[in-house]
C-alpha cells in the first residue's frame, strides 16, 4: 500500500498494533521516502511500544539513507484489521456533505502542544459505589435529593414541611418545597399534585384554567419541586398560585476557552453491531489528521463504544462481533486511528459492560487494559468533565427515553432530542423519574444532580442529532455510527448516522462535520 497521506500511514501503523503522535504522522507523511522512514521508525521504537513516537521518527530521518523503499513492503500487503477508509467512492450527490480528506487534498494538522491541553473531572464515582440495595439505601438517596435541589428552591418561597401545612388554619397562603410523589387529573378536568417532604405529603390543586396549568405536562413523579399557593378553607388542600423549578437561571453566563480549541462531542459507535459503520468512522478519523481539523484537541464520547451482548431481543442475529471482549478489542483498534495528541474522555452507557443502574462507574480493569493503547480517561456516567475552564456535563442519556414517553410531542421527542434535554436541565436532574425504563442505583448522594451548572451538556442514547441553547447552556445529542438495524426498524427508530458535532470552546459555537 503506497502512503499517500496521513491517512494511510495511520491505517499501517493501526495494521500494525501502533497508535502515533501526530507530530510523528506528519513527520513521516512529508519525508521524501514515508515506507521507508516508517519502518526504520518502527525499528527504533521501544519494544512492545503502543505508540510511535516523534522521537522515533526523528532516530529514523537523521539514520536515513535515502535508498528507495519497496513500492509494497511485505507489512502493507497484509489486510489491516479494521477498514482503511479506501472503500465506495463518494456519490456526486455526497460531495456537498464530504469531508475534504475523501478528495485526498487535505494537508496535515499541525502538531499539538500538550502542555496547553487541559481535562479536569469533578465527579468520577467509578470505585466509590457504596449502594447495598437495600431499603435505607433508596431513602437516602432521595432525602439527598430533597435536600440539595429543594435548597436551590426554599429561598423563592415560605417552606413549611407537610406536617406544619396540615396544622394550619383555612385561608392562609403557604409554599412548600417536596418530590413529586403523584399526578393525576380530577373529575371537573383539574390537576391534583401530591408533593412529599420528610415530614409526610400535602395535595396541591392546580386549576386548568390558570396559566401555569400547561406546565403540569412537563412534570415527572420524584422530581424536586416549589409550589406556594392558598390553604383551602378546611386546609386539607392548597390551591396553586405559582410553581418553580430549580432550573437553570437565565443569567448563566458560560465560560470559555482563552485560546481557539476545538472539541469533537460524538457517542454510541457500536462496534461489533452489523450496522456499524466503519467506513464513516474511517472518513472521520481521516479528518482528523487533516489541517481542517487542526484546533480539535479533545475527542468527549458519550458512551455505547461497543455493541453489547443481550441487550434486545434476538441482538446475536444483528452481530458482527459475538464475543463482548472481542468488541472491545475492535473498538480499541478502531481508537487508535485517532490522532495520537488528541485527549479522549469516555463515559459507558446501556450496551456497554457496566451496570445498567445509574450512575454508571467507569469500565473495570479487565477493559481498561484492553483500551489502554490511546490512554483516553474513561469517567463514570453521568460525569461533569472540564476542559480548558469549559464544563462539559457528559450523560449517556438513558433517560431521555422517559421524557420523551412522559411528555407531550411537542415538549419532547426523538426529532428534537436537545428540547428534551432542556427539561433535564429544568429540573436539575439527568434522571428524575424513578421505577421506569430508567434504573437508579441508590448510593450515599445522588450522584445524578446537575449541582454546578454546566456550560455544555452532552448526550447520545438515542441516535438522533440535535444541538440549541437553554439559558446559555449547550445542549447537544451527537447521534452515532450505527445505521438502522433491525431492532431499530420494529420500533420506528430512524438514526442520523455518521456525525461529528465540532464545538469552538472559546466561543461555544457548533458546526457538524457528516462523514456518512
Amino acid at each position: 500500500m503506497p502512503l499517500e497521506g496521513p491517512a494511510r500511514i495511520v491505517s499501517e501503523l493501526t495494521s500494525r498494533g501502533y497508535n502515533a503522535d501526530r507530530e510523528a504522522v506528519t513527520l513521516i507523511a512529508t519525508a521524501d521516502d514515508p515506507a521507508g522512514v516508517l519502518e526504520r521508525a518502527i525499528d527504533a521504537a521501544p519494544e512492545n511500544a503502543l505508540v510511535l513516537r516523534t522521537e522515533d521518527v526523528r532516530t529514523a530521518l537523521d539514520g536515513a539513507t535515502h535508498q528507495p523503499a519497496s513500492s509494497e513492503p511485505t507489512s502493507a500487503r497484509q489486510d489491516p484489521p479494521v477498514s482503511t477508509g479506501t472503500g465506495p467512492d463518494v456519490s456526486p450527490q455526497d460531495e456537498g456533505n464530504a469531508p475534504v480528506e475523501t478528495k485526498g487534498d487535505s494537508a496535515p494538522r499541525t502538531p499539538l502542544d500538550p502542555n496547553r491541553q487541559s481535562i479536569d473531572v469533578a465527579n468520577d464515582m467509578t470505585g466509590q459505589s457504596t449502594g447495598t440495595g437495600e431499603y435505607e439505601d433508596f431513602v437516602a438517596v432521595f432525602r439527598d435529593r430533597l435536600e440539595r435541589l429543594g435548597g436551590k428552591l426554599r429561598g423563592r418561597v415560605n417552606h413549611r414541611p407537610a406536617t406544619a401545612i396540615q396544622s394550619m388554619p383555612g385561608g392562609g397562603e403557604v409554599g412548600m418545597v417536596g418530590l413529586v410523589n403523584d399526578i393525576r387529573s380530577t373529575a371537573s378536568g383539574h390537576w391534583l399534585i401530591e408533593l412529599e417532604d420528610a415530614t409526610g405529603t400535602f395535595p396541591w390543586l392546580v386549576m386548568k384554567d390558570r396559566d401555569y396549568a400547561d406546565l403540569v405536562d412537563e412534570l415527572l413523579c420524584d422530581e424536586v419541586l416549589a409550589m406556594e399557593g392558598t390553604l383551602s378553607d378546611d386546609a386539607g388542600i392548597a390551591f396553586v398560585d405559582s410553581m418553580y423549578f430549580p432550573d437553570v437561571p437565565r443569567t448563566h453566563q458560560p465560560s470559555t476557552a482563552d485560546r481557539h480549541v476545538q472539541a469533537a462531542l460524538i457517542s454510541d459507535v457500536h462496534v461489533g453491531s452489523q450496522e456499524f459503520m466503519h467506513d464513516a468512522w474511517n472518513r472521520f478519523t481521516d479528518w482528523l489528521h487533516t489541517e481542517d481539523a487542526q484546533h480539535v484537541e479533545y475527542l468527549l464520547l458519550a458512551g455505547d463504544m461497543v455493541e453489547g451482548v443481550g441487550i434486545y431481543p434476538n441482538q446475536d442475529e444483528e452481530l458482527d462481533i459475538i464475543d463482548i471482549y472481542d468488541q472491545y478489542e475492535r473498538f480499541s483498534e478502531y481508537l487508535k486511528q485517532v490522532p495520537g495528541d488528541l485527549e479522549i474522555v469516555m463515559i459507558p452507557g446501556n450496551h456497554d459492560a457496566v451496570r445498567l443502574a445509574e450512575p454508571q462507574p467507569g469500565f473495570d480493569e479487565n477493559l481498561r487494559e484492553i483500551m489502554t493503547a490511546h490512554d483516553a480517561q474513561i469517567v463514570s456516567n453521568p460525569a461533569m468533565v472540564t476542559v480548558e475552564g469549559v464544563s462539559v456535563l457528559m450523560y449517556h442519556g438513558v433517560s431521555l427515553d422517559e421524557v420523551i414517553a412522559e411528555l407531550p410531542a411537542e415538549k419532547a421527542s426523538y426529532d428534537d432530542p436537545h428540547k428534551a434535554m432542556y427539561h433535564l436541565l429544568k429540573k436539575r436532574h439527568v434522571a428524575p423519574q424513578f421505577g421506569g425504563h430508567t434504573r437508579l442505583a441508590p448510593e450515599e448522594k445522588d450522584h445524578l444532580i446537575i449541582d454546578e451548572v454546566p456550560d455544555i451538556f452532552h448526550t447520545g442514547h438515542v441516535h438522533k442529532l440535535g444541538f440549541g441553547k437553554y439559558h446559555n447552556v449547550l445542549a447537544i445529542n451527537s447521534g452515532c455510527w450505527q445505521a438502522q438495524t433491525d431492532f431499530q426498524k420494529s420500533v420506528n427508530i430512524d438514526p442520523d448516522s455518521g456525525y461529528a458535532p465540532i464545538v469552538d470552546l472559546d466561543t461555544l459555537e457548533i458546526t457538524v462535520q457528516k462523514f456518512a
